[in-house]
């Protein structure tokens, strides 16, 4: 089997696919990429059997079908070194030769049918979204999801479709980002019965592989896993075990007041109050007063801050305590201009960021006897 590719093409396609692939594993099988070749073009994948990325490679000249095993490790320390724009790949099978202008490289290969099968999206019915919109729905809610805790479902993304939408909501149960959308139909699919909960790592995944160009993103859900395309990438994902918490419950109704804040000036007087915390004192006091917002930070080892922000305020002064990390992980997934609504109670109630109707985050407050 021969082929010949356009380098830069070919490495960006194998690093994709190459993420799913364990970095441990006991299966030794799995350390390596499959690579098919059909007369409808090149496809690699890679996966971890809970979790599985196909995508389609553009660049590609030959006139072979086959199907080979690349060795992870090896092939992508080869495509990042190399400078030459196009690769030749003869393949047999025991060896992988690599060819260009100024080097070649042969590496020994394994069996190709002892990879797991990995399923491909073949679904009549499925729901349709945007590709930028889902892409920027995944940015703003993954960071909230807990991938070390024992409750797993902590650990996904909660997809739930409604009449006309879908929703993404992550918590690590001391905050909460929730995203909306408007989607379409294909087909006629339903809207699942069960829990939906999409691992965090397939979701990133997705979200670094959709194509810039890509319109849309397909989703087709069965009862344990879920499929999703956009463009040249398809992944595929066993679901989360576990209860996920019932967020709306979590928001609150209504605040006595809501602020608006632009973002830009918002997050930079957000970073400069973590830089006088530590793990021991990591909250940072939030006061807003007349016409003011002040931040007030202060740790035994290091010293005390204090930053002022001009805002529009005009009710009862309110002093509420933050991690402030989680304030910027909320706010770095926003563009400069985007104007935030915050909505307040009191020192001891969650707190809501909305962005127009499409983004809810709601943050616990910290105690100020800390």
């Amino acid at each position: 089997m021969q082929l010949s590719c356009n380098r830069a093409l070919f490495s960006s396609a194998f690093s994709i696919a190459a993420s799913a692939v364990p970095s441990r594993t006991p299966k030794d099988i799995l350390r390596n990429v499959f690579m098919a070749v059909s007369s409808s073009g090149v496809e690699l994948v890679g996966t971890d059997q809970e979790m599985a990325i196909r995508f389609k490679v553009g660049g590609v000249t030959t006139s072979s079908t086959g199907d080979a095993l690349l060795p992870t490790q090896r092939i992508s320390s080869i495509l990042r070194e190399l400078q030459d724009e196009q690769l030749d790949l003869t393949i047999d099978e025991k060896n992988i030769t690599l060819k260009a202008a100024s080097a070649k490289f042969r590496l020994s290969s394994e069996d190709p049918r002892e990879f797991p099968p990995v399923p491909s999206f073949s679904e009549q019915n499925y729901f349709r979204i945007p590709a930028p919109v889902f892409r920027q729905m995944i940015r703003r809610t993954s960071f909230a999801t807990d991938t070390e805790s024992t409750r797993y479902a902590l650990g996904g993304l909660l997809l739930e479709f409604g009449e006309g939408t879908v929703t993404l909501a992550a918590t690590d149960s001391r905050r909460l980002a929730v995203a909306t959308a408007a989607c379409e139909k294909e087909g006629n699919p339903m809207a699942p019965t069960k829990t939906t909960v999409v691992p965090t790592k397939a979701m990133s995944l997705l979200e670094r592989s959709i194509d810039p160009q890509a319109e849309f993103v397909d989703i087709a859900v069965h009862d344990n896993d879920v499929m999703m395309r956009s463009g040249a990438c398809t992944v595929y994902s066993r679901l989360v075990e576990g209860r996920f918490p019932r967020y709306r419950d979590v928001i609150p109704r209504s605040g006595n007041v809501n602020v608006p804040l632009p973002v830009a000036p918002f997050f930079a007087a957000v970073r400069q109050s973590q830089i006088i915390t530590d793990e021991e004192s990591r909250g940072v006091d939030f006061q807003f007063g007349s016409s003011m917002l002040t931040l007030s930070s202060q740790a035994s080892t290091i010293g005390e801050s204090k930053i002022e922000l001009p805002i529009e305020y005009d009710h009862e002064e309110v002093k509420i305590t933050f991690d402030p990390k989680y304030v910027a992980d909320f706010l770095k997934v926003l563009t400069p201009e985007t104007l935030v609504d915050l909505q307040l109670t009191d020192s001891d109630t969650a707190a809501v960021f909305r962005v127009e109707d499409s983004y809810t985050y709601v943050i616990m407050p910290l105690s100020q006897d800390r």
